[in-house]
């Protein structure tokens, strides 16, 4: 993991993602092409990121549920624009057993075990869902019904990265059944803030808040409401989306509640997720050229404390000073490790952590025995000072806290110097060139211009700002009017 140092990011970004994904022990690829395995400290990581937004999900009246991965083929066809927008994507089960070939040549599918009808993977659930949503809503007194799931899908993508695009990764879909449109909107609206409040308070990652064009839209969806991140190389990632379904879903399969009138009427529904996707953003966003960047909040160990001793006498003594300190740290609900391991050096444990991004380490040698003092160091900007033992604990705490939101002003200081407004297409088109980010345009609202800037640029529009002004102008390709100015970047 230390044989050497990480390709810089001015050199080639993307191959120093991929070295720091793996040598920082967070993913690798599997046997399987396309699939990742999960580190222990990678999923460390995904653990503190669910735990946050479960809490949140539940604050905000959501309960978990856990529906099938296999979903019958003919629940798809239901609903006509959902399947189509995943129909390229999924895996397939035709044949339920296997048997031993007659040659002797190994295990073949046995032809006589065929489905009678064939089963997809889990792109993501409406469909199963919406099936069983039909036996659980009678009246409206069953509405609104919040469900969130926590659950693996498989979308089978062809070119894959270890983190933000794998043919099979984890997440969490909402699925949620309302009695009104109103009501609908606004649970679609609240999560896109829910996610948008995770990506800037845990993740300390500055976002944009907004709405996908129709073509950018989700499969089946009326809207689809948007958090956008701006990554260091310019290119922008879709952090979360969430979904406004109308009453598309409850009309396929025919959910319909008992008004207080005692009508019967469809059900309004919504969708949204954010995906292990979001480990790329976290890296992305704040790592350098020695390794990750974590902020405090989802870091697996929050303080590493390294002995610098002579011989085991000096490591017990060391140990024994460090001992309540630990105690006290992890009381205060501060992750801390104590490397004492006698099979590797300081430095290499010191590359190690910053490699790893661990926010704080602290180093205790003799000098520091006599002195009664901590070598204190901060990952974010490498900065050491000498701290005297008694005021450690709220040197750390102090640390942590600034550390969270430094990483969060730089990135939103990066964000903003990163948004261009450009007022032609010769200089959308230099801007993309030259500096790549968000640019701020006029655009005329038709598919056939999206179309032809997505196919002349490789840009496409990541959202329509939520707090976008009215600001006439016209458009950059067309001339024609435009009602306001819409976001469009190169993205992952």
């Amino acid at each position: 993991m230390m044989g050497k140092k990480l390709t810089s990011r001015a050199e080639d970004y993307s191959k120093w993602y991929n070295e720091l994904v793996v040598k920082a022990d967070l993913a690798e690829n599997s046997g399987v092409r396309g699939c990742m395995v999960i580190k222990p400290y990678g999923y460390a990581i995904w653990e503190k990121m669910q735990a946050a937004l479960d809490k949140m999900f539940k604050d905000t009246g959501h309960e978990n549920a856990y529906f099938p991965l296999f979903i019958p083929k003919s629940y798809l066809s239901k609903e006509a624009s959902h399947v189509e927008g995943f129909a390229k994507e999924c895996a397939v089960v035709t044949h339920y057993r296997l048997k031993n070939a007659e040659d002797g040549s190994g295990i073949v599918v046995d032809e006589d075990a065929k489905l009678e009808e064939e089963l997809i993977v889990r792109p993501t659930s409406e469909t199963i869902i919406w099936d069983t949503y039909r036996k659980w809503i009678q009246s409206y007194r069953d509405l609104p019904l919040l469900i969130n799931q926590w659950a693996n899908v498989v979308r089978w993508e062809m070119r894959t990265r270890l983190f933000l695009r794998t043919a099979e990764f984890l997440w969490q879909e909402g699925h949620t059944a309302h009695a009104t449109e109103k009501e609908a909107l606004e649970e679609a609206e609240q999560m896109m803030h829910v996610y948008a409040d995770f990506a800037e308070n845990h993740m300390a990652v500055p976002v944009i808040k907004g709405t996908k064009t129709e073509s950018e839209r989700f499969a089946g969806a009326v809207e689809t409401f948007c958090i956008e991140a701006l990554m260091q190389d310019g290119k922008a990632l879709q952090a979360g989306t969430s979904h406004f379904l109308g009453q598309n879903f409850a009309k396929a399969f025919d959910v319909k509640y008992a008004t207080k009138e005692g009508k019967q009427d469809f059900v309004w529904a919504t969708s949204w997720g954010v995906s292990t996707r979001l480990m790329g953003a976290l890296i992305m966003t704040h790592s350098d050229d020695n390794g990750l960047v974590l902020p405090p909040k989802l870091a697996p160990i929050q303080v590493v404390i390294v002995p610098i001793y002579k011989g085991m006498e000096q490591l017990e003594a060391i140990s024994e000073k460090v001992k309540p300190l630990v105690g006290e740290l992890r009381s205060k609900g501060i992750s801390v490790k104590y490397d004492n391991r006698d099979t590797h050096k300081p430095g290499f444990k010191f590359n190690e952590y910053e490699l790893k991004g661990v926010p704080v380490r602290l180093a205790i040698g003799q000098r520091d025995m006599e002195n009664g003092t901590f070598e204190v160091a901060r990952r974010d900007t490498l900065e050491k000072e000498t701290v005297p033992a008694e005021e450690v604990v709220q040197k750390i705490e102090g640390l942590l806290e600034d550390i969270q939101v430094q990483l969060y002003q730089k990135a939103s200081s990066y964000q903003q110097e990163n948004i261009t407004q450009v007022e032609t297409y010769d200089e959308f088109k230099k801007v993309l060139e030259e500096k790549g980010g968000f640019v701020s345009a006029h655009w005329d609202g038709t598919m056939a211009t999206e179309d032809r800037i997505k196919e002349e640029t490789k840009a496409t529009i990541r959202c329509i700002p939520i707090a976008v002004k009215n600001e006439e102008g016209t458009c950059v390709v067309t001339g024609k009017p435009s009602p306001y100015r819409v976001l469009f970047a190169k993205a992952y």
